[in-house]
């Protein structure tokens, strides 16, 4: 799956920017930023259309990137789901949705759940010409509320349990596994907070019953311990907007993300093997890999005389499993 957005979403977004100012949405942008990095949630900030404008200008691409990438993942550890419905928890600018019809072309029903009226309608305007989306099934919902939500195949929560506070996020996780009809699909910044609200939500579900199919190829502890946390990267286009609201000379940019893919026993799933944590290493004789597998952690190494295994190897990158 290609982590550009798709040409639809691209120029829906181009049609939505005509006649704002560049300027004052890079300066609605960096004050979002700095709202994240103080662990505020978005609304402190955003809170006219054109905050929300700026948002989409500059974390769209990214939002979108990861989740076609978590998504993707899911669709190979499940190969034989197709979800029908999907329910879009803080669905935002609704990036997951887009990023889910990509994966799964099937989806014929789409609901989206946020508390924000003016990304709500946002995320209405760019889906207007998907005849999908454009029929989703909004609904102004705050996700700590009540939490009875109607049943759906597929659930996705991306960049959502940042915006919750830390005492109720796995009582929130919970609430979403029990709408899920096959698979619950969070995402969070690939950061050491949002790896711990992964963790958090990964206990929670486990005790709930489901099997993690992604990225833990176990459902024990997670084997990570001091400054070290799991988190992947997916590298995107940057557009000329982009780049502008960014003030970023590079035309690409790494999100990092964490994630965690969680199934109902019935999902039928590929086995589980050990997954990359890190870049893999190259050197002259060999690769050096940094692995977690159903025992733990693993450092393997493939030595380039074994020409058969090194060749898959050398294809391989962080976040992968590891079949060799």
């Amino acid at each position: 799956m290609s982590p550009d957005l798709p040409p639809g979403l691209r120029a829906a977004l181009a049609g939505a920017l005509e006649g704002a100012g560049r300027k004052d949405l890079a300066a609605r942008a960096a004050r979002t930023s700095d709202a994240y990095r103080a662990g505020k949630p978005s609304s402190a900030v955003i809170r006219e259309a054109d905050d929300v404008l700026a948002y989409a200008l500059t974390r769209l691409p990214a939002t979108y990137a990861a989740c076609v990438s978590v998504l993707a993942e899911a669709a190979r550890m499940a190969p034989g789901f197709q979800p029908a419905s999907l329910m879009d928890a803080g669905a935002g600018t609704a990036a997951a949705s887009w990023a889910a019809l990509e994966v799964w072309p099937g989806v014929a029903s789409v609901r989206w759940l946020d508390a924000s009226p003016l990304f709500l309608d946002l995320a209405g305007t760019l889906a207007a010409e998907v005849p999908v989306l454009a029929g989703a099934d909004v609904r102004r919902a705050d996700l700590t509320g009540a939490g009875d939500w109607p049943r759906s195949d597929v659930v996705v929560a991306s960049y959502a349990l940042a915006e919750i506070a830390p005492e109720r996020q796995a009582a929130v996780a919970g609430s979403l596994w029990a709408a899920a009809g096959g698979l619950l699909v969070l995402v969070e910044p690939g950061t050491p907070a949002g790896y711990r609200r992964i963790l958090s939500a990964r206990a929670a579900l486990i005790e709930a019953g489901a099997m993690i199919l992604a990225p833990c190829p176990h459902q024990t502890a997670c084997p990570l311990t001091g400054a070290d946390w799991c988190h992947f990267s997916v590298r995107l286009p940057r557009g000329r907007d982009h780049r502008l609201a960014k003030g970023a000379e590079a035309p690409f940019e790494d999100e990092r993300f964490s994630y965690l893919i969680a199934s109902r026993p019935g999902v039928a799933a590929a086995s589980r093997a050990p997954r990359i944590l890190a870049p893999p290493w190259a050197g002259k004789s060999g690769i050096a890999l940094k692995l977690c597998g159903p025992e733990g952690l693993d450092q393997r190494f493939v030595a380039r005389r074994d020409k058969a295994a090194h060749a898959v190897t050398r294809r391989l990158g962080w976040g992968d499993v590891f079949n060799v």
